[in-house]
């Protein structure tokens, strides 16, 4: 099968691990493309719907999964979406919530709304993504102008790798806040990744 007729995943650069993940326990690495697009969209997520939309455009006759949530998009991925009826996408409002599940991360957010949340993947590229990328790197100041309102930041982690669990740590003194660490592992994520669907055909 070529990589043109496979089903199609178009998928958040931050989910490389945790898809591969999914894929190859399901037996499907070799069976389904992956597009990625930048994971640096999360500081631009007014980006994600079109260049998803550009990719959609070129695949209208494959199966064809988005591996976002909205994303920040502000429901303009579900607008997008609607366009292509076959397409579905990943539940829920971010990777947060799909990997913790709506439950516990509902539950987190009732408990303190005033929260910062880490992933494996941001906890690791904090300095780059969230550092950097909101220009707190030359203007340490501004840390208190976008982070005054939180007070703790939540690792909802994929593994158990201490050097993660040490960068969220890190994380969150930087920022001045508290830390927690929920290990939510991969389950919730793999129940919102439709192995069925992607699974060619003969």
């Amino acid at each position: 099968m070529s990589p043109d007729s496979r089903p199609l995943i178009i998928a958040c650069g931050a989910l490389v691990t945790e898809l591969r993940a999914v894929l190859q326990a399901s037996g499907l690495e070799d069976s389904v493309h992956v597009r990625y697009l930048p994971a640096n969209l999360h500081n631009r997520p007014e980006n994600i719907a079109p260049q998803v939309e550009e990719l959609l455009a070129q695949a209208t006759d494959r199966h064809v999964f988005v591996a976002y949530a909205d994303c920040g998009t502000g429901g303009h991925l579900d607008l997008v979406l609607a366009k292509y009826p076959k397409v579905q996408r990943l539940p829920g409002a971010h990777c947060y919530e799909f990997f913790a599940g709506s439950r516990e991360f509902m539950a987190a957010h009732d408990e303190e709304p005033g929260t910062f949340y880490l992933t494996d993947f941001l906890a690791k590229h904090f300095e780059a993504l969230v550092w950097q990328g909101l220009g707190l790197d030359k203007h340490p100041e501004l840390r208190d102008v976008y982070f005054g309102n939180y007070r703790r930041v939540v690792l909802f982690s994929q593994t158990n790798n201490p050097e993660i669990v040490l960068a969220g740590k890190t994380a969150a003194q930087r920022l001045g806040l508290e830390f927690e660490h929920r290990h939510v592992g991969l389950e919730n994520f793999a129940k919102s990744v439709p192995v069925s669907f992607l699974k060619p055909t003969d």
